[in-house]
């Protein structure tokens, strides 16, 4: 269907516009030659009028010479006669003699004489048919009044003429068929190489919307089409990636709100059967509590990250103490680090600092990020949290010594739905949600990492004057990147 709009378009705009202007120049051409030859032919029986005028008036002037013969002589002896003939007409309105030798028994048509007569400068002219055949003629008063010659007459044939007018047109007309052969040649090569693969990428667009994230365009050439065959086929690629994290994080989450409800309702039952065994009871009342705070994290995690995708998510930003909360979520994990037998250090090199943030936002971006070094390190291993002023920042790093991320995943940690490590519990938008929370924030957070040695996350936010500097930096178009850079 869009090639046949776009061929229908080209059709009727640039070859139907070509179409017009050529009828326009065909007829122009037309009536310029037809004008410029007939006005040509006139020009040439008038000036040959003029000139046998003079020859008229010489003789009537010489009074040794014979005018009626050398009226004669002249007529019958025209040098022009292949190309127009001359005719001698007298006071009755009869042709007397003729350059071709044909003499004329009968009087014929005249209008060019008749308007001679009538016209004060004794010429008169026609153009038009007569007796079948289609000519131009010019009659001329005779200087010398004289019965027998009042008047010489030429008569050109047009026939000839047309015959010019028409092979001009004709060259025109072939010209104009040749420029729209040409046209046609070249509007068939842009339907081949434009029309067609815009259409199959149409195609292959449709089959990507209804979830074929498989299907690739074949780049044939080094354009403008080509470089769009290579986006679509990026676009492809990435939707297909995107659709595989969407269901590997559909499938952990499952998995993760699955674990704990089972641990729940397998303690809960646990403890009716309990009795008076208060060691069970207090026991599985540890692991209720504690599946339950991992199901609320794990739910607000998800809420969050549904309000920032449809840009629902409030953040209340403040004046807030950054090392309080920070303090908090460390208390928090302090106790479930010993418990997965991790050595767990806080360390602080600042005595205060102050940031705008939002209170409750800023501690789950601490509480996801310690949550994930303890998620992803093993017994025996260490996490390491550090508190200290970098210039206009605060910075904190939480380093552990776990399994690490690989080269390969490093830089689509921060995607969501993306989970380097398919056998550890977990979402896969934590760290998506902090990075973003972080941004709003003017932060960043950087990810280093080693397989099996190691990662450390560090998260800059900046201090209350660096917040206000980029603040107004987000408010000025096309200097928002620049401040976070600097």
């Amino acid at each position: 269907m869009a090639q046949k709009k776009i061929t229908q378009r080209w059709l009727t705009g640039s070859l139907g516009v070509i179409l017009v202007i050529l009828v326009i120049v065909e007829i122009a051409v037309w009536t310029v030659v037809r004008t410029f030859y007939y006005s040509s032919a006139q020009q040439t029986l008038l000036s040959q009028a003029n000139t046998v005028n003079t020859l008229l008036a010489k003789y009537a002037e010489d009074p040794s010479t014979d005018y009626q013969r050398e009226v004669r002589n002249l007529v019958e002896n025209f040098e022009l006669r292949d190309r127009m003939e001359l005719m001698a007409v007298d006071a009755y309105g009869n042709v007397t003699s003729t350059s071709s030798g044909f003499a004329v028994n009968e009087k014929i048509e005249m209008p060019d004489f008749e308007a001679a007569l009538a016209s004060p400068d004794r010429m008169g002219s026609f153009q038009g048919e007569l007796g079948g055949e289609k000519i131009i003629a010019i009659s001329s008063i005779a200087p010398v009044n004289d019965e027998s010659l009042v008047a010489v007459r030429l008569v050109a044939s047009l026939t000839k003429v047309d015959g010019l007018i028409y092979t001009v047109v004709t060259m025109a007309v072939l010209a104009g068929i040749a420029i729209i052969f040409f046209m046609l040649l070249s509007g068939s090569y842009f339907i081949s190489s434009i029309v067609i693969p815009v259409g199959e990428i149409g195609k292959t667009a449709r089959k990507i919307a209804h979830g074929n994230f498989s299907t690739r365009l074949e780049k044939k050439n080094d354009d403008e089409i080509g470089d769009l065959c290579e986006a679509i086929n990026y676009m492809a690629e990435e939707l297909g990636n995107t659709d595989k994290m969407k269901n590997e994080f559909i499938s952990s989450v499952s998995h993760e709100l699955r674990t704990p409800l089972t641990a729940i309702k397998g303690w809960s039952e646990t403890i009716l059967d309990a009795g008076d065994d208060r060691e069970t009871i207090q026991k599985g009342m540890r692991v209720i509590i504690s599946e339950t705070d991992r199901l609320s994290l794990m739910v607000e995690e998800l809420l969050d990250f549904s309000r920032m995708q449809s840009g629902r998510l409030k953040l209340i930003i403040e004046k807030i103490d950054l090392l309080a909360e920070l303090e908090e979520a460390v208390l928090m994990y302090t106790e479930k680090a010993r418990r997965e037998q991790l050595d767990f250090q806080y360390e602080e090199r600042l005595e205060a600092a102050i940031v705008m943030a939002d209170k409750n936002r800023l501690r789950q971006v601490f509480i996801n990020i310690i949550d994930n070094a303890i998620k992803y390190s093993d017994a025996g291993g260490k996490i390491r949290i550090l508190a200290a002023a970098e210039g206009d920042y605060f910075v904190v790093s939480v380093s552990d010594t776990g399994c690490g991320i690989s080269p390969e995943d490093l830089p689509k940690i921060k995607q969501k739905f993306y989970k380097a490590n398919l056998t550890r519990r977990g979402s896969g938008i934590g760290l998506a949600v902090a990075d973003e929370l972080v941004s709003s924030f003017g932060g960043s957070i950087d990810v280093q990492s080693t397989l099996g040695e190691g990662t450390t996350v560090t998260i800059r936010i900046p201090n209350v004057r660096r917040y206000e500097i980029w603040q107004q930096a987000q408010q000025t178009p096309g200097k928002g990147g620049e401040e976070q850079k600097n």
